[in-house]
């Protein structure tokens, strides 16, 4: 992808993302439209509409284009893809959504033969928008009033502090494994973090370490991956062999994403 591609991406999806974000939180405030999909999972009015709105401008933006989002997914929705394809997930932390919590986010990726090469997130609750500004450059940005109030803040991974390594954890889905890896890690700093912020709190330096090895779907992870991977982070298998997109079934296996800590 070319510079000027890229930046007109950044420019017009950073528009997207507030403006389904918006959406979201208009429905968050009046608790509206749950339902649950065939394997029990929640559904909202607000994962529906704001995907509706970045399937949208993703069509007008880049034609042609496959696009892969989560609730098209879940209706049977699933295009062809070939080297290059768009992942959403509209709203990730539904559960979150739906407890009146504030850690969800609005996630878009594009992914270019298997690695994701453009990332944003949009947290509408916590006012805060994470981005890939190029390849090796990530940006965070204040918002208010579903407008943005700041200039661009440029993030990275941190050296690991003297306190030691912080490990995030997901608020909903712990296992077992993920235990183990702390207990053999010897890891005493644990906080658990709803949605795909966790990958933004290690790519701005505000944590190590993100252990999962329970099952996801490609686009939950997608945009947080090439947001801390242009910070300087990684993001890989736990055996350390790459961890690729456009998998059968778009499921994703375990990984560590990773600043700059060698645990």
């Amino acid at each position: 992808m070319d510079k000027a591609t890229y930046s007109l991406y950044c420019d017009e999806l950073r528009k997207t993302v507030l403006i389904a974000g918006k959406r979201i939180m208009e429905i968050h405030d009046d608790h509206l439209g749950l339902t649950y999909k065939k394997d029990l999972s929640p559904v909202t009015m607000a994962d529906k509409d704001a995907e509706k709105i970045i399937i949208g401008d993703l069509q007008k933006l880049a034609p042609g284009i496959p696009i892969i989002a989560e609730e098209s997914v879940s209706e049977g929705n699933i295009p062809e893809i070939g080297k290059i394809f768009w992942l959403v997930d509209p709203l990730d932390g539904t559960k979150e959504f739906v407890a009146g919590g504030n850690e969800f986010t609005v996630n878009i990726a594009l992914i270019e033969n298997g690695h994701p090469v453009f990332g944003i997130i949009y947290a509408p609750a916590l006012e805060t928008l994470y981005y890939t500004k190029s390849a090796d450059l990530s940006s965070v940005q204040r918002v208010l009033n579903f407008n943005i109030l700041s200039k661009e803040q440029t993030i990275n991974v941190r050296e690991v502090p003297d306190e030691g390594i912080k490990v995030l954890t997901s608020k909903s889905h712990k296992d077992a494994k993920t235990e183990e890896y702390i207990i053999k890690n010897d890891i005493k700093n644990i906080h658990a973090v709803g949605s795909s912020l966790k990958f933004c709190l290690v790519a701005a330096g505000e944590a190590d370490i993100y252990p999962r090895f329970g099952p996801i779907m490609e686009w939950d992870s997608a945009a947080g991956h090439a947001i801390l991977t242009a910070a300087g982070g990684s993001l890989t298998k736990p055996d350390g062999s790459p961890f690729l997109y456009g998998k059968p079934n778009f499921l994703n296996g375990s990984f560590i994403a990773r600043g700059k800590t060698s645990c």
